[in-house]
């Protein structure tokens, strides 16, 4: 599952890829227009106040842009950013480091938010809402609390899992934007953009056919053009045309609609073995020797997006659109259809 080229977490190849792909303002900032122009709104007012922006929650899948928007929303207040991570932030002592160490205006950005544990969010609380922290100094009868300002700042959470937020630190963020899939068109746009910036060459067909490949996210999207690159340089003159995109893709086992061959093994799995569902998912995770928790969190999402399969109270159930990727009909059963 780690290797999986059509995961949509950060992964180490994308440390170097992602710094030099990202715009750093809303003008190059393709897709999301509703998250656009309404944070181009609230910046405005906030500007003309001459008061930071209120703290701002992004939330959906990963890959969608959440680090660059935080960045963005940084250089158009003009304000300094800092980063950090939930899973980093261990004791309330580091979160009231972090805080401390902030200047007036600045943006602090905690990726992974939803991961801060219950005591560390105690510290928040008075920091978002009134700009102190409360530290405690000494041990037993002789502890004492002490009060200390804080510069007026801007916390950006980004979280992948909204429903795992605590409704006491959900409520104390005034700005909560949801981010979307890209369609295709947009892909394809971010596409020829970022081939621009790797000195690529490709044509408006290649970058549609990748496009249509990358489950509506721009990480899948750039990671898929640095592979393909590579064999359109290897075997190919070097320009990433839609033939050759179908091509190496079809190489890298990634189908017309982004599934990868674990994806269509969870399907066929269902067809094959137990006529669609419903099943439960212990015994479809026994039957492709796979973890629950990985079918339910890293395979599934995607597939019930599409609509290829429905979770219902009985188990999982393929759909006629899932069957129709195979070529299928409803409750057809394949002869034999290679996951290849």
């Amino acid at each position: 599952m780690e290797h999986r080229i059509i995961s949509s977490d950060f992964k180490d190849e994308d440390f170097e890829l992602e710094p030099k792909l990202r715009p750093d303002n809303f003008e190059n900032y393709i897709g999301q227009e509703k998250v656009k122009d309404t944070m181009k709104v609230y910046i405005k007012a906030a500007k003309m106040r001459g008061e930071p922006l209120d703290h701002c929650l992004l939330y959906g899948p990963p890959g969608l842009g959440k680090t660059t928007l935080s960045n963005i929303i940084a250089n158009e207040m003009d304000v300094n950013i800092k980063i950090t991570s939930g899973p980093a932030i261990e004791r309330p002592g580091d979160m009231a480091a972090i805080l401390n160490d902030l200047n007036e205006g600045d943006l602090l950005f905690i990726d992974e938010i939803h991961r801060i544990n219950r005591v560390i969010e105690e510290v928040l609380y008075p920091a978002m809402e009134d700009f102190v922290i409360d530290i405690i100094i000494g041990k037993g009868s002789g502890a004492k609390s002490i009060r200390l300002d804080l510069p007026r700042f801007t916390l950006v959470g980004a979280t992948t899992r909204f429903g795992l937020l605590t409704a006491p630190l959900r409520d104390r963020f005034g700005v909560i934007q949801r981010l979307e899939p890209y369609t295709v068109g947009e892909l394809s746009e971010i596409i020829m953009r970022s081939a621009n910036v790797l000195s690529v060459d490709i044509t408006e067909d290649g970058a549609e056919e990748l496009a249509r490949r990358s489950r509506g996210t721009p990480r899948i999207a750039n990671r898929l053009l640095k592979r393909v690159r590579d064999f359109a340089q290897v075997k190919y003159d070097g320009i990433i045309d839609g033939d050759i995109a179908r091509s190496s893709l079809d190489i890298m086992e990634v189908d017309r609609m982004g599934l990868d061959l674990i994806d269509r093994k969870v399907l066929l799995t269902l067809i094959e073995k137990f006529g669609g569902g419903p099943v439960g998912l212990d015994s479809l995770a026994v039957s492709i020797n796979e973890e629950s928790e990985t079918i339910e969190d890293v395979y599934e999402p995607y597939l019930i997006q599409l609509g290829y399969l429905v979770r219902t109270p009985r188990g999982r159930m393929v759909t006629e659109l899932g069957y129709a990727h195979f070529g299928l009909k409803m409750n057809e059963k394949p002869e034999q259809i290679k996951l290849d």
